[in-house]
C-alpha cells in the first residue's frame, strides 16, 4: 500500500464523490479512480461500491476506514518527528552536574528544556568534576556542568554561573549575629569545605582568596554532608551562595567577605556533534551564558 493511496481512500470515503475527492486531492478523477483500484488490487477486497450515481462504502471499507486513517496519522508523526530531531527538538541529551546547582540553577534549566523543547529528554546524573571529565571523554555523558577552573584535555568548558561564598552555621552560632562573616573570624573556629579531589582548581582558588590558615575539620565530598554536620554543631561550612538554597531549617548562613572573589561553575563538553546537542548548548548559553 501506498500512503497516497491511502490517502485517496480516505477522501474518497469521506465525501462520496469522485468529483469533489478529485479536488480536494489536487488531481484529475481519472487519477483518483486508478489508485482506488490499485489499492482494492493490492488488498484483494472492493472497499467501494460506485455507478454513475453513487458512491458508497463496502463492509470492508467501513473496517478499513478508521485503520487507514489512523496509519496516515501515525506516518504525519513520524515525519514530524524526523523533522524534529534534524531541528535537535527531540532526542536524549545526558547532562553531568555538581549537587550544588540543584536548588535553582538545574530547576530553571530543566523548566525551560520543557516549555521549549518538550520532546527533548535530560537525563541527569549528579556527580564531581573529575568523574565528569571520564565520562565525557568515554561518551558516556554529552554535558557536564563542573567547578572552574577545570583543565582536562579534550574537553571545553564555558562559565555558566558565577557565585560568591557563604558560611553555613547552627542558628545559635555566635557567629550567626554577624551580618557577613570576614576570613579573619574563621581562625580558630573548626571548618568544613569541599575536598580538593572533587574540584582541584576550586579548593586552590579559593584558599589563596582566603589569605589565612584554616583549622580544616573535615574535607568533604557533598554540600549537603556539610550541612548535615553543621546543623548538628561540630563546625562551620564554607560553600558556594546557590548551595545555602538548601539550608536545614535550624541553619543560617552569612555572606564571607572576599573581596568580590566569585567561584565560577562552567558547561562542559567534547563536541557539539548532533543538533540535539547544539540545541541544549544554545539553550543554555541563552538562559546563563556571560
Amino acid at each position: 500500500m501506498e500512503l497516497k493511496h491511502l490517502r485517496a481512500f480516505v477522501v474518497l470515503a469521506q465525501e462520496l464523490h469522485f468529483g469533489r475527492a478529485a479536488a480536494q486531492l489536487s488531481i484529475v478523477q481519472p487519477a483518483l479512480s486508478m489508485q482506488i483500484k490499485l489499492l482494492e488490487s493490492g488488498l484483494g477486497v472492493r472497499l467501494l461500491d460506485r455507478n454513475r450515481h453513487s458512491v458508497a462504502l463496502t463492509e470492508a471499507g467501513r473496517v478499513f476506514l478508521p485503520e487507514a486513517q489512523a496509519t496516515l496519522h501515525q506516518a504525519t508523526r513520524a515525519a514530524d518527528a524526523a523533522r524534529a530531531s534534524s531541528r535537535g527538538e527531540i532526542g536524549r541529551v545526558r547532562l553531568g552536574f555538581v549537587s550544588s546547582v540543584l536548588p535553582q540553577w538545574l530547576p530553571e534549566l530543566i523548566r525551560a528544556v520543557h516549555q521549549r523543547y518538550p520532546r527533548l529528554e535530560l537525563e541527569l546524573k549528579d556527580m564531581p568534576g573529575p568523574d565528569q571529565a571520564i565520562a565525557l571523554k568515554n561518551g558516556l555523558l554529552d554535558f557536564g556542568l563542573m567547578r572552574l577552573p577545570a583543565a582536562h584535555p579534550g574537553i571545553q568548558t564555558r562559565a555558566v554561573l558565577h557565585e560568591s561564598f557563604c558560611v553555613a552555621l547552627p542558628v545559635d552560632h555566635p557567629l550567626a549575629a554577624q551580618a557577613s562573616i570576614q576570613p579573619a573570624d574563621l581562625l580558630d573556629v573548626p571548618v568544613y569545605i569541599l575536598a580538593r579531589r572533587y574540584a582541584p582548581g576550586f579548593y586552590d582558588e579559593f584558599i589563596q582568596a582566603l589569605g589565612i590558615p584554616l583549622q580544616i575539620a573535615s574535607e568533604l565530598g557533598e554540600f549537603t554532608t556539610m550541612l548535615a554536620l553543621v546543623c548538628a554543631g561540630l563546625g562551620v561550612g564554607v560553600l558556594p551562595v546557590q548551595a545555602t538554597r538548601a539550608l536545614p531549617a535550624n541553619c543560617v548562613s552569612r555572606p564571607l567577605q572576599l573581596g568580590g572573589f566569585e567561584t565560577s561553575t562552567g558547561l562542559a563538553w567534547t563536541a557539539l556533534d548532533s543538533a540535539v546537542k547544539r540545541t541544549l548548548f544554545d539553550l543554555i548559553v541563552d538562559l546563563f551564558g556571560e
